[in-house]
């Protein structure tokens, strides 16, 4: 599950960013390949796990931060506006 640290509210323009993806151990009670990643955007970091083996992860969370980006635009537009 993701974790969203408090805002600093300093990275109003800075665009969000896939840093890592990482293999790491199952969770417990769980089963199979994990990648543990971290998205930033300016001081702000998510950081999740995901089952898969990277390539799939890596693919399914460049287009996360894709509509991530996207979303954060249109709300600036409409604050700007």
């Amino acid at each position: 599950m993701p974790s969203f640290p408090a805002s600093s509210g300093h990275s109003a323009e800075t665009p969000f960013c896939l840093e890592s993806v990482d293999e790491v151990a199952a969770p417990e009670g769980q089963e199979g390949v994990w990648q543990r990643y971290v998205i930033t955007q300016g001081a702000n970091t998510i950081v999740g796990m995901r089952a898969g083996v990277h390539s799939e992860v890596s693919a399914l969370l460049a287009q996360y931060v894709e509509r991530l980006n996207l979303r954060f635009s249109k709300q600036q537009s409409k604050a700007k506006g």
